[in-house]
Order: structure tokens, then sequence, then C-alpha cells
């Protein structure tokens, strides 16, 4: 194993190891206060006064988590590892977000028990490792010194309904993923290699309540406790969010994120709230999806860093640590790059690129025409290409031609920038709309089209209309306001800023009947027309944050 850690080490390029001393002792028992047994592996380096980090995951403790133990232990912390409940040998049910707080406050209670404790810890992980940092952070005190969150929020509610739709293929995959952990290794392995038709058959069906049955062969209770408790009111949502007591949280806190990860929008929202809170959290968005290696790697070199910093006290020289930015992002597009950021976002200038009748994208006001109109048809929608997904095979820049070529899709399209633009912060838009239904889905995409045509999606969002969401003029025409990704993108000179404008992105989002059935048992589909208007009185546009070059002109150095 010590051969092993060592070339990871150098293809990682990690910092130096301060020892080579770890004993492993796995599958110890750490009883929680109502009884359940959570399996937990301990990696004790060979140093005296080491502090602890904590890594609690519903993804078992074998394969590379055995190496991520290792890796982190021989850099002079103890690492501990735990299961969450129902999950690789811990007692008890998996249930998402419900025991997270408990279990993570009664593990702390049994570190502080150990011979080796000395009064510090951290807490390192993504996506659903980053969920229970969040649940225990407010009440873990003066003891916790550092955290490091990676693709992962305080709360999931929001991204789970996302502009109040349901993030099906998330969540469903998710499932998938879940139920795939307690079959066979083979026929794991099987199902992968026929390209999981279960689960893609299971995207197709409805009503959605059977999905997952269809994809996993059993009913999943929090799949159908997501589809039942789905408006903004459910109660249910309360105690499986966290973010209620983010100003509380004391330990330093490191994000790490990509500008294609489902959780982006909400672990911003987690950002700006510390910040509001006076906190200096430090802040990592590259060019990653969901379950990137780039993310993994950069993640892990990003937590050692802070750890080293917060939890261990080793900050770097002087003046390595000074030049060290608070905020780094990676800006996307030909002639982009890493960037030193004093905060998020940036200052930038919101301006508005308006949709013209004749299918153009542009700084200034339409003179009239339009609209433009298109038909959404449920038993046909239109397929989500790319973008932020879970799978990260599948997700990220695409080509998105195959999608604009499609009739229920509208495009709108810039003249060749003679000079770069780039785009960094959040992104929105603004859309007057009239339909002949009341239920409908509104997906608003951003894309750099480059010399070839290639389209190639940079940040999207969709919001779901229903009647009495968004005011009526009187004369049936609705301003939709469509909250997008941010993003940090650099159009080069002679590509093209493109729009999409369609009615949903399926599977991302559920397909919307139409016809206003409960999110779980709806089956009718209702087809419809719906008009896009572009004249003087109802201005379409995006509002997208443009920065001079000069402001994020500071490259990292590698």
């Amino acid at each position: 194993m010590r051969l092993v850690t060592r070339l990871a080490s150098a293809a990682l390029r990690l910092p130096a190891a301060r020892t080579g001393r770890v004993t492993v002792t796995r599958d110890l028992p750490v009883r929680v206060r109502d009884g359940t047994t959570l399996r937990t592996d301990h990696y004790a380096p060979g140093l005296p006064g080491a502090a602890c980090v904590l890594i609690r995951t519903p993804y078992g403790r074998g394969g590379p988590m055995r190496l991520l133990g290792r890796l982190v232990a021989e850099r002079g912390f103890h690492v501990v590892i735990q299961s969450c409940r129902g999950t690789y040998g811990s007692g008890g049910e998996f249930a998402p977000l419900v025991h997270e707080r408990d279990d993570g406050l009664d593990t702390l209670d049994w570190l502080r028990r150990q011979p080796w404790w000395t009064g510090a810890f951290g807490m390192f992980g993504a996506s659903y490792q980053g969920f229970v940092q969040w649940a225990v952070a407010a009440e873990a005190g003066d003891e916790l010194r550092a955290m490091v969150a990676v693709v992962t929020a305080s709360a999931t509610r929001d991204s789970t309904y996302a502009g109040e739709s349901f993030a099906l293929d998330t969540v469903l995959t998710w499932a998938e993923l879940l139920q795939a952990q307690t079959v066979p290794w083979l026929a794991r392995q099987w199902e992968l290699k026929r390209g999981q038709p279960r689960l893609v058959r299971a995207l197709t069906h409805l009503p959605l309540a059977e999905a997952d049955r269809v994809a996993t062969g059993v009913t999943v209770p929090f799949f159908q406790e997501w589809l039942r408790h789905h408006t903004p009111d459910a109660d249910y949502w309360r105690a499986r969010v966290f973010g209620d007591r983010i100003e509380e949280v004391r330990a330093p806190v490191a994000m790490v994120s990509g500008w294609q990860d489902i959780f982006l929008p909400a672990q911003l929202d987690d950002y700006a709230r510390l910040r509001a809170a006076g906190a200096r959290p430090r802040l990592t968005v590259g060019p990653w999806t969901h379950g990137s290696p780039g993310l993994l790697v950069a993640s892990l070199r990003e937590g050692l860093d802070w750890f080293a910093e917060h939890l261990a006290g080793r900050a770097g020289p002087p003046r390595a640590a000074a030049e060290r930015a608070s905020v780094r992002v990676h800006v996307g597009g030909a002639g982009g790059g890493w960037r030193d950021l004093p905060d998020w976002p940036p200052p930038a200038t919101a301006t508005r690129w308006h949709l013209q009748p004749d299918g153009g994208l542009a700084p200034e006001p339409p003179a009239g025409g339009g609209p433009d109109r298109i038909r959404y048809d449920p038993a046909d929608p239109t397929p989500s290409l790319g973008g932020p997904l879970l799978v990260a095979q599948r997700a990220g820049a695409v080509d998105n031609r195959p999608v604009e070529s499609r009739p229920d899709v509208l495009t709108y399209t810039s003249e060749p920038v003679r000079e770069a633009v780039e785009v960094v912060g959040p992104v929105r838009a603004e859309l007057h709309l009239r339909s002949e239904l009341s239920y409908l889905d509104v997906f608003v995409r951003l894309c750099d089209v480059d010399r070839c045509g290639r389209s190639w999606n940079v940040c999207d969002g969709l919001v779901r209309v229903e009647p009495g969401r968004f005011p009526d003029d009187g004369s049936g025409v609705l301003r939709v306001p469509v909250t997008l990704w941010p993003t940090a993108h650099r159009f080069a000179p002679g590509h093209r800023l493109r729009l999409q404008v369609s009615g949903g992105a399926h599977p991302r989002y559920a397909r919307n009947p139409g016809t206003g059935e409960p999110l779980g048992t709806a089956v009718t589909l209702r087809a419809g027309w719906r008009e896009v208007l572009l004249d003087r009185e109802h201005p379409s546009a995006v509002l997208l944050p443009l920065v001079a070059a000069s402001s994020t002109a500071g490259r990292l150095r590698k």
C-alpha cells in the first residue's frame, strides 16, 4: 500500500507526506443515541498530537476511500471514515438527510472519548458527504476548526426542485445508484455495460410514482416522499435542510465547485450567506461537472492545504499565503483560464441582450415584430443535452446543434463579436410569454457559437409556470423571470452568443404535462403553443454580467 500511496501522491502532485506509518483499524462500532451501530474506519498517523479529519459517507469505506484515508493520514491527520446509517455495514435504514445531525453529533462525542483526541477536528467530503458536514457545523462548537465542502450545499430542496420543477435525472439516477450498492458487483457491472436500460426506461415512464420500481425493482421511500412533498411550503423539508443556521458556523470553510455542477447555485448562496455573516470562506470554481476527475484532484489538494493551515496550524510561507486569493474561478471559452478575484460575484455591468424578431440577439431593443411561436408536446419532450447532471460522462458542455434543430426550440444569435465579451457572475433572463396552456415550463440556455458553428452550452435554467405564479398584464402576457446557472465565460472574437428558448429539458427536468396534475401521478399529456414576444412593449432579454477583461486578469500560478 505504501507504494500505491507514493505513486498516487506523485501523480496528484500532493504535498510531501509527514509520515509513512499509518495504522488502520476497520469496522469500529460507533453506537449512537438510538442504539444504532455505525461502522467506522480509523487511519492513525505515526505522529503525536495529530488533529482529526472526519468523513461520513453513504458510498462505502473501501476502494478510493481507503486510498484517501491513507493519503490524508500520511499528511499528519487522524482520519475517521464512517458509513452513514443503513449503508455498508452500518445499522438502521438510510433515509437521506434525516439522521445526519444526530448521528454526526454522536460521532463527535465518540471522537472526544478516544485517547488520541486533541480537541480539534475538520470535515471533508463531496456531494452527500458535504450535506452531513452542514448538518452538524452550527453545533460542533470550537472543536470544528475547518470544513472542506465540495460540490455540495447546506440545503438540497431548491436543487431538487430547481425552478419549482423536479430534477428527475439527478434524483432517479441517485436512487438507482444507492440501490445498486446492494447488488453483487458482477451484476452491477453487467447492468452498466448494457447501458442501464432499466434506468433509461424509468426516466421516460409515467406516472413518476412508478419510476423508482422500473429503475430499481423496488419502491424507494425517499423518492416517493420527494414526489409528494414538492411544494415550496412543504413542512417535510424543514428538518432536512441545514441552511437556517449557517450564520452560526464559525469554522473556516473552503468550497470547491464546478460551473456545470448540479449544486452550484445553492453552494454560491452558502458562500454569500457566510460572507454576509462576516466570514471569509475560500471559493474555487473550476471547469468541472459533479463527478469530474479534475474536481476530485483539485478538492483533495485544496483540502490538504486548508487543513494544514486551519487544523494543524501549518500555514505556508508568508508570501504564498498573501498571494493566495479568496476566490479562484476558471473562465471558460477560448482565451479564458484561471483568475483570482477578491470576492464573488465580481463587479460587473448587467447588460441586456435583447431577443430580436429575426432570430438575432443584440444589446439594442427590438424595433418591433414577432412574436415567435413554438409548440411543446410532452409526449415528445424537448431533450436535455449536457449541462449540470449527476453523471459526469453525460454532463458538461456539448455541441447543442442536434437539439437546436428541433422545431420546438427557438434560438437567438448575435453577430460575431469583434472584441472578447467576458460574462462573469449571475445570469438571468426576462421573457414575455403568451401560452394557450396555463401550466408550462420555460427553459433558457446561453451558448457560445464558435467559428465552426458549433454551439456550446455555457449556462441555463428552467422555471415552472402555473396560474398565479407570475402576473398577467391583462392581455394574457406573462413576464417570466428565469434564473440561469451563474457562470464565468469568455466569448472570443469571432464567436457569437446564442440563447435557446424551449418548453423543457427532459429527463434532466421532469416534463410538464400541461394539465396541472400532481407531480407523482400525472399521466395525461397535453401539448400546446406558446409565444415569445419581442416588441418594444415586451422586450424579452437575457441579462449578462459583463466585466472588463482587466478586472479579472489576475491569473493563478501553477
